[in-house]
This record gives structure tokens, C-alpha cells and sequence, in this order.
């Protein structure tokens, strides 16, 4: 049983079973898989679980859901969660109900309104929140003065359900022992509608919760993508500035190169002319030139006679 079955079941059971009073209390599909409405029942009562299989949490094992071995009424009070959508005439069970509860006796019915496929041996149904409405208009076809107290879809917490929420008197001649509805206290639910207000739905919503929870995670994948877009954009900035920065520096880094072989050029032509004075000037010490003389071997050595000498 997931989170929200056990929890608006318990508040089922806090809002209409407050008597001290023992009552006998009819579980339809009672076993217990991952928990069961036996664990939040006041301890008081006598609880009795019908299912078609034995196991934890059954009592009484029956072969027909459409012919409850219970007399007609004598029970206070039905539950049933989780196990409408299982029962392929649905409609036909929720009559035999009708025949064994006492005329001020309630059904609790808790059914999903959305979900996975599920076989328990079969999967059938989904409830919408004109169902309790359909189910108390059957009940009076068939000759019951069946009252819906008050019906919802429940929201989900942890778990993928939302639960259609219903409870019936078999009789509307006791509406007013029961003027206090579930929706009073517990408020995590669309679609409430309550037997003594004027029909309209309270906590209005024409979308599931699902389609919310979609357009919620398709609104945050948009930002994703936008935001995932200016990101690229950025980086793509930055790309075409790096490659600049690149093509800059190539062409600084060839300057450079070119500066280097210049550098290079000049310093080996400073280096040669360095040599050829040195060894001009061993030739002058050595002759004892005179300076005119000097002169003249300079301008024809260095400058090719278009230079003046300045000694």
C-alpha cells in the first residue's frame, strides 16, 4: 500500500470512526502488501478482512466479490482501497456493499486516479472526480437512497499516486451524523466535493497533478536548454577570441623571428667590421702609417673612399 492509501485511510478512520462504540468493520481486498488500513483502524473495532487469496491481514477468503458472504445490514462500516481498479464489474461490488452495510453505515473507498499498469489479476479502471457522483446515482437505480458524504483526488507525496477518494452513507436519511468532512482537516487534494455545500468543486483542477509535474519538469528543461545555449555562445566568444589572441601572437611571434634574424644580421656584420678595424689598426701600429696614410687605408678598407675619416 503506498504512502497517501495509508495515510487519507487513517484520516478516514480519525474523522468518522471517533465513537467508543465497538463497530464492525468490512475490509474488501484486505491483504496486507506493504501495509494495510488494519494498522491506523481504532484498535476497538472488530475488523474483518475479505480477499481472494490467503495471506496477512485476511480473514475470510471468498471466491465471489459479487456475493459477499456477510447478511444484509449488518455491517458499520466498508473499506476499500486500492482494489476498485482489480475488480473487473466494479459497479456490481459496490451494490453488494450497499446490501450488507446498516442503513447509517459508510464506505470508505480509496481508488486510483491515475498510474501504472497493474494486474491484481487485471487492471481496469481509473477514477475521475465525477465518480462518487456516478456511484451514488447507480446505488439509487438500484434502489438505495445512497449518499455521497464527500469525495477528492488526492495529491501525491512520495509516490506516484493520486488517490480518488470517496465516502458513501448507504442512507441519506443520517446525512447529519456526519457533518464533518475529512476536507476539514486534511487539504492535500483537488476536485472536493461535499454533500452539504452547493456541488462545486473545491481546490478546482481540470489537469492531473501528472500534467503538472510534466510541464514543470518540460519548463525546467527549456531553462536547461537556454541557459545551456547562452553557455555555448559564451564559450563560442571565447573560442573566436582565443583564436584571434592566437593568429595575434603568430603573427607578433614572425615579427619577433624577423627582428631576431635582423639582431642576428647586425651583429654579425658589427662583429666583422670590429675584426677588419682591429686587424687595420695591428697594420697601421705596425707600419707606423702616418695618419694621413691611416686615412686613406681606412676609407678604402671600410667605406670605399665615401666616408670621411674623423681619428
Amino acid at each position: 500500500m503506498h504512502d497517501t492509501a495509508m495515510e487519507i485511510g487513517k484520516a478516514f478512520f480519525d474523522t468518522y470512526l471517533k465513537t467508543d462504540t465497538s463497530l464492525t468493520i468490512v475490509d474488501v481486498g484486505a491483504q496486507d502488501v506493504n501495509g494495510s488500513l488494519r494498522s491506523v483502524a481504532p484498535p476497538h473495532h472488530n475488523y474483518i478482512g475479505l480477499d481472494f487469496v490467503d495471506g496477512k491481514g485476511v480473514d475470510v477468503v471468498i471466491t465471489d466479490p459479487y456475493n459477499l458472504p456477510l447478511e444484509s445490514n449488518s455491517v458499520d462500516v466498508v473499506v476499500c482501497s486500492s482494489c476498485f481498479e482489480h475488480s473487473e464489474f466494479f459497479w456490481l461490488l459496490f451494490i453488494e456493499i450497499q446490501r450488507i452495510l446498516k442503513p447509517d453505515g459508510l464506505f470508505y473507498l480509496n481508488a486510483p486516479s491515475n498510474g501504472m499498469f497493474h494486474r491484481y489479476p487485471v487492471d481496469c479502471w481509473r477514477f475521475y472526480p465525477d465518480s462518487g457522483i456516478a456511484l451514488q446515482n447507480w446505488g439509487r437505480k438500484n434502489g438505495y437512497n445512497t449518499a455521497l458524504l464527500e469525495s477528492f483526488t488526492g495529491k501525491q507525496r512520495q509516490d506516484i499516486w493520486n488517490d480518488f477518494v470517496a465516502v458513501f452513507l448507504k442512507d441519506s436519511a443520517f446525512v447529519e451524523k456526519y457533518t464533518n468532512p475529512m476536507q476539514t482537516e486534511y487539504r492535500n487534494f483537488t476536485n472536493g466535493l461535499v454533500y452539504s455545500r452547493d456541488g462545486d468543486f473545491h481546490h478546482h483542477q481540470e489537469q492531473p497533478e501528472d500534467f503538472k509535474i510534466i510541464r514543470d519538469l518540460e519548463s525546467k528543461v527549456h531553462g536547461l536548454d537556454a541557459e545551456n545555449t547562452s553557455r555555448l555562445q559564451t564559450i563560442q566568444d571565447l573560442e573566436g577570441k582565443v583564436d584571434a589572441l592566437d593568429s595575434e601572437s603568430v603573427s607578433r611571434l614572425q615579427t619577433i623571428q624577423d627582428l631576431e634574424g635582423k639582431l642576428t644580421e647586425e651583429v654579425e656584420s658589427h662583429q666583422l667590421l670590429a675584426h677588419q678595424y682591429q686587424a687595420l689598426t695591428d697594420y697601421v701600429n705596425h707600419k707606423n702609417l702616418d695618419l694621413r696614410t691611416a686615412e686613406s687605408v681606412f676609407k678604402k678598407t671600410f667605406c670605399q673612399g665615401r666616408c670621411d675619416f674623423k681619428p
